[in-house]
């Protein structure tokens, strides 16, 4: 493992939870968004501090995935509407926006509800 992984690995401290997660076997979606998640982060310049932010930002979400079973099944749904242009040149990095857009769009709609649960 070269210094750049080491260095990402510090500021993604949820890597080992996301990459070892166990999905459904036939949860391509969740197989995917961490496929994704890997190929990003590996890719991030250490130096670049914009690109360092959205994978600490991804690292986030990405986790809150795992974790938030709402959110997951909203953003299977939400993922799934995501079109990308075929003259895009960076793909990884669409999709990327795409599900940091989707959290906070989440996020946004679950703090103005309030969800009561019943209890039987």
């Amino acid at each position: 493992m070269n210094n750049n992984n080491r260095l990402i690995l510090k500021y993604c401290r949820n890597f080992h939870k996301i990459v070892n997660f166990e999905y459904y076997e036939e949860d391509y979606i969740s197989e995917k968004i961490i496929s994704v998640y890997e190929d990003f982060i590996f890719k991030v310049d250490v130096n670049n501090t914009e690109e360092l932010k959205k994978a600490v930002e991804l690292d986030y979400v990405i986790n809150r995935y795992i974790d938030d079973y709402l959110f997951r099944k909203n953003m299977k749904s939400q993922l799934l509407l995501v079109r990308i242009k075929k003259s895009c040149d960076n793909i990884l990095k669409v999709i990327v926006d795409s599900i940091i857009h989707i959290f906070v769009k989440y996020q946004e709609e679950t703090t103005r509800k309030i969800y009561i649960s019943k209890w039987i």
